[in-house]
């Protein structure tokens, strides 16, 4: 096994056209591939492949399905100078990053532009809009506009999908409408606005899929984390630990914290839908109980961190040398997760966050 204080450690091999540019035809489409078979053993000769439509086999009465209710805005937004220059801006926060006031007429954004910009300096967005450049703030810009920053990207705004996403659309002449992202590239249970990435695990649940799991006596839980930019940024230190991790905004139900008390209780198990849930759920623990209500967070869950709340995990694949894949390796052993990574990639898995899904039914580190 490598050091796993280093980056590398975190590193693998992916061809670029197994990076998914669209979602499956219907959500519950996708391939499925489960880790272990829900006992303490797992590895190389316990992966089965499945299909996500295929999910309640590996629920069970009284668990209880944690979801991300977490509604993805708009963000990213396209504008141009005074000279023709052409700006892109993705916004993360109005007034700061992570803080969403429907008042605020000032905004945090993640900016890219051929040339600087001069503090005062206005910009046209694609809708016709104006907003003006205010300087910066640490690492993001600062703009002003006239009205509310959300409702002018109600009207200016686009589906903020990786960048990886558009640069892998763009390298295959992959045209897709904003409309259909703004609809696949949101979960069915979406509800709470301030997000500027998709909790991806959630993206796979329709409607269909979730009567089946209710069904099979599964209560399904929102929680919300409200997922930020830093979310899919890859660790560029060498050490893991030299990482700065991003700082989340979530909120716990006080009904989803009951819910789960009682399921633990009764021995059942916290399924956890997505790295987003599990950083909520382990963040609001302290001192044995799950606290209620808003917080924030800036848990970095890697190997050697000892879980407390979530029991099962449905992932999305990862990129490499990403904090997530070192939460997921935390979870299921970094020994298993290569492998199934290995796996994946091998057998035709799509990846990334219109890709496909592994679960973990069981804690293996």
């Amino acid at each position: 096994m490598p050091d796993l204080n280093f980056t590398s450690a975190w590193d693998y091999d992916l061809p670029s056209e197994q990076i998914a540019v669209a979602p499956t035809e219907r959500r519950r489409d996708a391939r499925m591939l489960v880790v272990g078979d829900g006992t303490d053993t797992a590895g190389p000769d316990r992966l089965r492949d499945a299909r996500v439509s295929e999910f309640t086999e590996w629920l069970r009465p009284g668990d209880v399905l944690v979801v991300n209710d977490a509604r993805v805005t708009p963000a990213r937004v396209y504008a141009r100078r005074q000279s023709g220059g052409r700006v892109e801006m993705l916004v993360v926060g109005t007034p700061e990053e992570g803080v969403w006031d429907p008042a605020a007429r000032e905004a945090q954004v993640m900016l890219r532009s051929n040339r600087s910009l001069c503090e005062g300096e206005a910009l046209t967005t694609d809708s016709g809009d104006m907003v003006t450049f205010a300087g910066r703030n640490g690492a993001h810009a600062c703009v002003r506009a006239e009205e509310p920053i959300l409702d002018l990207i109600g009207r200016a705004g686009v589906a903020p999908l990786p960048p990886y996403i558009l640069k892998q659309r763009s390298a295959r002449g992959t045209v897709a409408s904003d409309e259909d992202d703004r609809l696949r590239y949101q979960t069915v249970f979406a509800d709470r606005e301030g997000a500027v990435a998709a909790p991806t695990a959630g993206l796979h649940f329709d409607e269909v899929l979730l009567g089946a799991i209710r069904d099979l006596g599964v209560t399904v839980a929102p929680v919300t984390l409200f997922v930020g930019a830093g979310t899919f940024k890859p660790v560029s230190t060498e050490r893991l630990s030299e990482h700065p991790m991003h700082r989340e905004y979530y909120d716990v139900p006080a009904t989803t914290a009951t819910t789960i008390r009682e399921a633990v209780a009764a021995g059942s198990r916290v399924v956890a839908v997505g790295t987003t849930v599990v950083r909520t759920l382990e963040a609001a623990m302290a001192e044995g109980q799950l606290r209620t209500g808003p917080g924030s967070t800036e848990l970095f869950i890697r190997p050697g961190y000892s879980f407390q709340v979530v029991d099962a995990l449905l992932t999305n694949f990862h990129l490499p040398r990403s904090t997530l894949l070192a939460l997921v390796s935390a979870f299921a052993g970094y020994d298993t997760t290569m492998a199934a990574y290995r796996h994946a990639v091998a057998s035709g898995y799509r990846f990334y966050s219109y890709g496909d899904a592994m679960f973990i039914p069981h804690r293996y580190a």
